[in-house]
């Protein structure tokens, strides 16, 4: 199953609160390494074994080459305390509500996602969250805002823990449609090309289910922010950053 509802929201606070200092560019470069943060198993985003990591792993790969060093993967699961953390960087920060925080410096947000509609077949008439239809069951992650949103707009609701559950319960017809995750949707129909799930950019004009993302560093000097936003910019320009997100079926879209 996909944990990552859980493990990112375990991750980031890991980070947010670690008393392991992160490195300045100058150490960086000095070791010859750029580390970061990861979940173990958790495709599209990171996986720690097999040919195809996630695309965490490959971005983070990519930034370590601009910088002309060498890349590694640390590990994080939820038992990990934070003092044992000792990465560079976190991908995939959601900037919102992270802004102010001293213990984390951001990157410039280089990419931005949120909670897609996914239909079921025969579902065409489900176009948006904001026209309820009535009798079709919703599902949503259990206890996520878009679940506290959609209930109050009237929706028939039903939660899950995890977003694999709910992918294949939508695929069966269970459910007529899903509030889920832009990136666990495409990469879902990528590896299921006989899927007949649909999904819609419906997060687009819903501000509380619309996210940017930017890399966390850790207690990095300002130099440090500077390189990585310099990267990631270089990245996009080239085409890297939409051909690493293309890997795993997922459409590319930049702040």
């Amino acid at each position: 199953m996909n944990r990552l509802v859980i493990t990112t929201l375990a991750t980031v606070a890991c980070l947010a609160a670690g008393a392991a200092g992160a490195r300045p560019l100058a150490e960086v470069k000095e070791r010859n390494i750029l580390s970061i943060c990861a979940n173990p198993d958790a495709l599209p985003y990171a996986k720690r074994s097999g040919d195809v990591q996630g695309f965490q792993i490959d971005l983070g790969r990519a930034l370590a080459k601009q910088l002309g060093v060498e890349f590694e993967a640390k590990w994080i699961i939820p038992s990990y305390k934070a003092r044992l953390v000792d990465c560079d960087l976190k991908m995939d920060f959601i900037v919102q509500g992270l802004e102010d925080d001293s213990k984390v410096k951001l990157s410039a947000p280089y990419a931005k996602g949120g909670v897609a509609l996914a239909t079921a077949k025969g579902q065409d008439d489900i176009v948006d969250f904001g026209k309820v239809v009535p009798g079709r069951k919703m599902g949503v992650m259990l206890n996520s805002t878009a679940s506290m949103i959609l209930n109050k707009r009237g929706w028939n609701t039903s939660p899950y823990a995890f977003e694999d559950d709910m992918l294949e319960d939508l695929e069966k017809g269970e459910l007529a449609a899903a509030a889920i995750s832009v990136n666990s949707v495409q990469y879902y129909i990528h590896n299921h090309p006989g899927s007949s799930l649909r999904f819609a950019h419906a997060y687009e004009g819903e501000a509380d289910m619309e996210w940017t993302l930017a890399v966390g560093v850790r207690r990095g000097d300002e130099p440090m922010v500077a390189a990585i936003n310099k990267a990631l910019e270089q990245l996009i320009a080239d085409g890297t950053m939409t051909a690493i997100y293309a890997r795993y079926g997922i459409e590319y879209r930049r702040p």
